[in-house]
């Protein structure tokens, strides 16, 4: 009897023992990280506030059940190892990360986290992944292509100033992804016949005013700039400066237009953002970024500032305008 009994309560030790390391288990709350080329503490930018909205309308509140941790690169790239490191010792169960070299400097930290990315390159062919289908390992997420929209922002540019012969190609020359972008826009100028003048500036202290002297020094009749970390943030003055040197601009996100560029055509970020959330979503859910293909734009966005063209002197043609998604007056 007494052997019966002894071993009831062993039993029941060992149920309770296992149902509480379940429910501490369970109870967990997930932990995300991120890392943004945009933005800072102060002020996270559109970006960052469209994926956590995204968040919480999947249901996920903060600090009840889910717990984010953001970090900033504020134009200094050489931050981001450290910012990365920082969030891989917190052990958060999924990092999200954009921008070329952030999110390859996150694949070499870890192997074993799931890495949500947003990316504007080809990630096959920069080797992030196997391929779109099936990336493999810890990386998946989103690509905009916007590489392959570089010859119809030159298109639309030469539709709105036809006089463009010399285009200025404002970039910071110390981002593997701008150099590839700079390579695009090289090839497209080529293609339709308008020389290319490249002003590379570095961090950490751009010199805005010095290249757009130099661009307007080497007869520079329009301008593109490629964004990411260190321009993305400078959006106002570098469209200001575009006015002011009477230069028509192109930029491959609408928040330059909506800071006073000229135009700009780019895949949706908002849609690029709000599915970042969604495939966080599925990996704390139990999929695996291996078996999540890295999803293509499905909207892209052209927007125009009449307010700036009127500045340069420039009408729009109602052709162009048709094809507008945003127009601001």
């Amino acid at each position: 009897m007494k052997r019966v009994i002894i071993c009831s309560v062993l039993l029941g030790m060992f149920f309770t023992l296992c149902f509480s390391v379940d429910a501490q288990q369970s109870s967990r709350i997930p932990r995300i990280g991120y890392v943004s080329t945009t933005g800072d503490p102060n002020n996270p930018g559109p970006n960052v506030e469209t994926f956590k909205r995204k968040l919480r309308d999947l249901g996920y509140i903060e600090g009840n059940n889910i717990l984010s941790e953001y970090r900033y690169i504020e134009g200094k790239m050489d931050r981001t190892p450290g910012l990365v490191a920082e969030l891989l010792q917190l052990k958060v169960d999924v990092v999200v990360v954009n921008g070329l070299t952030p999110v390859r400097i996150a694949k070499q930290a870890t192997m074993t986290i799931p890495i949500v990315m947003v990316t504007t390159q080809d990630p096959v062919a920069t080797g992030l992944v196997d391929s779109l289908a099936r990336p493999g390992g810890n990386l998946t997420g989103l690509t905009s292509l916007a590489r392959d929209l570089s010859g119809k922002r030159l298109e639309l540019l030469k539709e709105v100033a036809p006089k463009v012969s010399r285009l200025a190609v404002l970039w910071n020359a110390d981002e593997e992804g701008a150099a590839i972008a700079l390579k695009e826009y090289e090839a497209a100028a080529l293609s339709q016949k308008i020389q290319l003048q490249s002003l590379g500036i570095r961090a950490p202290n751009p010199d805005l005013d010095g290249a757009f002297q130099t661009g307007v020094k080497g007869r520079a009749t329009a301008l593109i700039t490629i964004t990411g970390s260190l321009l993305g943030g400078k959006a106002k003055p570098i469209a200001d400066l575009a006015i002011k040197n009477r230069l028509p601009s192109m930029y491959e996100s609408s928040r330059y237009v909506q800071a006073g560029g000229l135009m700009s055509y780019s895949a949706s970020e908002t849609e690029s953002y709000n599915r970042a959330a969604v495939y966080v979503d599925k990996i704390l859910k139990g999929a695996k970024p291996a078996d999540l293909p890295v999803e293509q734009p499905t909207k892209f966005e052209f927007a125009i500032n009449l307010k700036t063209a009127k500045q340069l002197g420039l009408t729009i043609p109602q052709s162009v305008l048709y094809r507008a998604d945003k127009v601001i007056k």
